[in-house]
């Protein structure tokens, strides 16, 4: 006899709607809970238009269809016909996203709704949706109608949606998961929790991001299901032939986003949650972070040990400690004395300085920041109509509701005196919300919610997002045309408008370094691209081989910070020793040569929508073995990294993708398309740059623009065929990018057995710190004697080994033979 469903799975929908299915009964005695029954779509009785919208109707519930644009069609189902408000979080509210053309067709067996590229086919008998390509094959279908149920504890619906799952279906994305990228034959929960010490396939953690990408026959469509309720995804876990998504409340609301390729998915998915801003240059140099800095001596000592010891880094963080008994926007005076000349000294040395804002404000009448919340009843109340506490950090805390506009204009402007002190970014975190004791706030909780309304279940996921949203705006305000950099700990999809994320309270393990490599390209896929992990892990004790691999991956993270418990040995580059300190050293001014590259990869994620970490499963989905591949990624489209995830490995088997590839330290030349073993030495990571690529790099600095560059260095890569490449420079601080102050670089780089062409196209109207290129060409397969640009002969210089050429920037045509 099959196990009776226990009572809180039901209560709490985690039981998929299969198994719910087979409960028989209305009222279960032994459970003493009532099960309500589930109600599926029956026959549609007619349908009607109006511009982009098509609503369909069985004479009770209704179904709403509208096409976004070509690629992008979004389903609603009304249990009672009655639709919620159109409102969402997530999508942008300057989403200018139209159709170049549609039309439906009444067939006698189903309603076909058409595009230009999907055909989205409701089928009149059963309601089922399924969405298929112009040639007629179909990409995801439903499995059994929508349906839904009544809760009986607090109204409203459980709202369900099944697909069909081919037997070669994989699946992607999901955003915040420790788990293998194929998410299929897994079950998932979204509901943003404080995890520390989290494990492989723990679920869930800080974020929730509802989206995933799915793949079946080579071509990858998405599914954004824009639900902030308590969300559940069955990918092929329950029954092998089907996937669901459901949620506890709220509107059963889906994006179907067409491919046919992964990473068209991706920015499609980023024409309806948006990209991030660029980051200010500094922020995406190396961090230092612990918890925590303080007093005020070791954060100066810790800053002159990087300059002493010539290791570059841009931020120190301070957490909690620097403030007045974890009083939000206050200094505790006993350690800081004076931070405004503390932050000015810093700043002097090429330091900015990040502090820490969590959500719960201390109970104290004597704090001015509780005194003002409390007079404009800016805080979060319960059911009763009592303010929500809970204790954290502070002792005694109130939380303020950022889903009110008010709120969150307010709590903006509570950054002025740490902005005029010189803080120049910052760190929310505890933001899921994290409460002690009870883990978050209770359900009754309510919220503003932009005047709709709703309860902490709908409030939840999106909390931390709306609390950073207010962070960033409020930053943008007072720094005027700086650009604010802002992290958070707790994120729903859309939050990269608004901040970078890393993934949390991680674990000094090998374990946990892998799992950082698969979080942060998922994350990357998911929308959130400027992410980053803990390295060296948060809490445990690395030993130096830990340490430095996790370093020389966090070179290849988008976000990339060390940090670190108290309770945990230090965890500055130089801690582990001379031997291990000379690695980190080499690989973090590696990030800094590799700046103007990684700079010009987040440009193309905010311009062009592409992620920036990238999945072998997204660069090569053609061939069925890639979707399983996992840790080789690439970092934009011309570097490649596999990171060492193994204690005392000695090499590795890696698969490069198709074209040829040159290890990066010593221009070795691997074809693509096919698995190589490869060393994998102490003080080296596998590292390789696609042939055709322009690869620009910084002098090695101390800081980002410490130095004026009077000539970029372009390292050009041979290969044979055509290849474009970019580069991408602005002011780095400022948002005139947004009025075309910046220059984007194309180059077209045409390589034959005698020679190679480089043609240059300018983009933009900003006027560069560089006057000239110092061009080097690496992997020539002829001896190079002749160079011409734009008409004119220059002389061939070398250097270590490499022709190069010095060489005006704004050249057109130059051609080395």
């Amino acid at each position: 006899m099959a196990e009776s469903p226990k009572k809180e799975d039901i209560v709490t929908g985690i039981l998929e709607e299969e198994t719910l299915d087979n409960i028989q009964h209305v009222n279960n005695p032994v459970l003493d809970v009532p099960i309500v029954e589930k109600k599926y779509l029956n026959r549609i009785l007619s349908y009607s238009k109006k511009g982009n919208v098509f609503i369909f109707t069985d004479g009770k519930a209704s179904v709403e269809v509208k096409v976004f644009s070509d690629e992008i069609i979004r389903v609603r189902l009304a249990p009672h016909s009655s639709f919620l408000d159109d409102f969402s979080y997530a999508i942008r509210e300057d989403i200018n996203l139209h159709p170049t053309s549609f039309s439906i067709l009444d067939l006698d067996d189903a309603f076909l709704v058409k595009t230009n590229v999907v055909v989205c086919r409701v089928q009149k008998e059963n309601f089922l949706v399924s969405f298929e390509n112009m040639e007629g094959e179909v990409m995801n279908a439903d499995y059994k109608p929508m349906h839904w149920e009544e809760n009986p504890d607090f109204g409203g619906y459980y709202v369900y949606c099944t697909k069909h799952t081919p037997e070669d279906e994989v699946f992607f994305g999901l955003g915040d998961k420790s788990a293998n990228l194929n998410l299929r034959g897994r079950r998932y929960q979204n509901w943003n929790a404080d995890t520390y010490g989290f494990g492989f396939n723990q679920d869930p953690l800080y974020k929730t991001i509802p989206f995933y990408i799915g793949v079946t026959g080579g071509d990858a469509y998405g599914i954004f299901f824009d639900n902030t309720f308590k969300t559940y995804f069955d990918f092929a876990a329950e029954k092998n032939d089907r996937t669901s998504y459901w949620s506890e409340g709220g509107e059963l609301q889906y994006y179907y986003i067409h491919g046919p390729q992964i990473i068209d998915v991706v920015k499609r998915y980023h024409e309806l949650t948006g990209t991030h801003d660029m980051p200010p240059l500094w922020a995406i140099g190396y961090h230092q972070c612990r918890w925590s800095y303080y007093p005020e001596a070791n954060v100066r000592e810790v800053a002159s040990q990087f300059r002493k010891r010539q290791i570059p880094c841009d931020a120190i963080y301070l957490d909690i400690d620097y403030m007045d008994g974890y009083r939000c926007f206050t200094w505790n005076k006993r350690y800081f004395p004076n931070p405004r000349k503390m932050i000015s000294d810093l700043a002097a040395d090429g330091f900015r300085t990040v502090v820490m804002i969590d959500p719960g404000i201390k109970v104290d009448e004597d704090y001015w920041v509780f005194n003002e919340g409390k007079e404009n009843k800016y805080f979060c109340r319960r059911g009763d109509d009592y303010f929500m506490e809970g204790y954290v950090w502070p002792g005694r805390c109130q939380f303020p509701d950022y889903t009110n506009p008010k709120v969150r204009q307010w709590w903006g402007t509570l950054y002025r005196d740490l902005v005029e002190d010189g803080v120049a970014g910052v760190w929310n975190d505890m933001n899921e919300p994290a409460v002690f004791g009870r883990g978050t706030f209770p359900d009754d909780v309510r919220h503003h919610f932009e005047g709709l309304r709703g309860s902490h279940r709908k409030a939840h996921n999106i909390y931390g997002m709306q609390m950073v949203r207010s962070t960033y705006d409020g930053l943008k305000k007072l720094q005027k045309n700086k650009r604010p950099f802002t992290i958070t700990r707790a994120a729903y999809a859309g939050t990269q408008r608004y901040s970078s994320v890393w993934t949390g309270d991680n674990i000094a393990t090998w374990e946990h370094l892998k799992i950082g490599v698969l979080q942060l390209q998922r994350l990357s896929v998911s929308g959130l691209s400027f992410c980053g992990t803990d390295i060296g892990g948060f809490t445990g004790e690395p030993d130096g081989e830990l340490y430095t691999r996790w370093m020389q991956f966090g070179v290849f993270s988008p976000f990339m910070r060390v940090h670190s418990a108290g309770d945990t040995r230090d965890r500055e580059p130089w801690s582990f020793g001379p031997e291990w300190e000379v690695i980190c050293k080499k690989f973090i001014e590696l990030r800094y040569k590799l700046l103007p590259y990684i700079y010009t990869v987040f440009w193309r994620q905010h311009k062009y929508r592409e992620p920036i970490l990238r999945p072998i499963s997204l660069l090569e989905q053609h061939k069925p073995e890639n979707l399983q591949r996992e840790e080789e990624f690439g970092f934009g489209h011309n570097i490649l990294v596999s990171p060492v995830i193994h204690p005392g490995q000695q090499s590795k088997v890696l698969y490069l993708p198709e074209g040829d590839w040159y290890y990066y330290f010593d221009h070795t030349l691997f074809v693509g398309g096919q698995e190589h073993k490869v060393e994998t030495r102490l003080d080296e990571m596998p590292i390789f740059v696609r042939a055709g690529s322009v690869i620009p790099e910084f002098p090695v600095m101390q800081y980002t623009m410490e130095k004026n560059i009077d000539a970029l260095k372009l390292n050009i890569y041979w290969g044979s065929g055509r290849y474009e490449s970019h580069v991408y420079t602005d002011h780095g601080e400022t948002f005139a990018y947004e009025q075309s102050v910046y220059n984007e670089k194309y180059f077209i780089v045409e390589g034959e057995q005698n020679s190679l062409t480089i043609v240059q196209h300018i983009e933009g109207l900003y006027h560069e710190r560089f006057d000239s290129y110092k061009v080097y060409f690496i992997g020539l397969p002829f001896d190079a004697h002749h160079v011409e640009v734009d008409g004119d002969i220059h002389k061939i210089l070398m250097e270590e080994g490499k022709p190069y050429i010095e060489v005006e920037k704004e050249f057109r045509r130059l051609t080395i033979s």
